[in-house]
């Protein structure tokens, strides 16, 4: 299990990756969390949030949730870490630029979620 300060490190490093025009309107910047959040649908302990894309009361902000990623990954090392979180780090900024831009449709990440979220709960049925 990698620490806190590798975890941050490494969304730190993977932000540096990313154009600066992506931050815009980024109010609340990227923060980082030991939480682990079970989306409201969730069923059992089986899905975590790795990281949240949140706009309230006029802030913008991506949250990366270190708790769930530690459940998830349990075993994974720094670089096994950086590619995971590069994943789910730009799924958050394609849910802020979309979103920006007032982007709603089908072939939105938007769209990409909820088709995910139907399939999961029609898991079992």
């Amino acid at each position: 299990m990698i620490t806190t300060e590798e975890y941050r490190r490494i969304v730190s490093e993977l932000m540096d990756e990313l154009p600066a025009a992506f931050f815009d309107k980024l109010t609340g910047g990227v923060i980082t969390s030991e939480a682990a959040p079970l989306p409201d649908y969730a069923r059992s302990n089986d899905l975590y949030v790795l990281g949240q894309y949140q706009v309230y009361s006029g802030v913008r902000q991506i949250v990366m949730f270190k708790g769930s990623f530690d459940r998830v990954y349990p075993q994974a090392d720094a670089a096994e870490a950086k590619e995971i979180l590069r994943g789910v780090l730009r799924h958050e900024f394609r849910h802020h630029l979309e979103g920006r831009g007032g982007l709603h449709g089908a072939d939105t990440l938007e769209a990409e979620d909820a088709r995910q979220k139907r399939a999961y709960l029609s898991r079992g049925e």
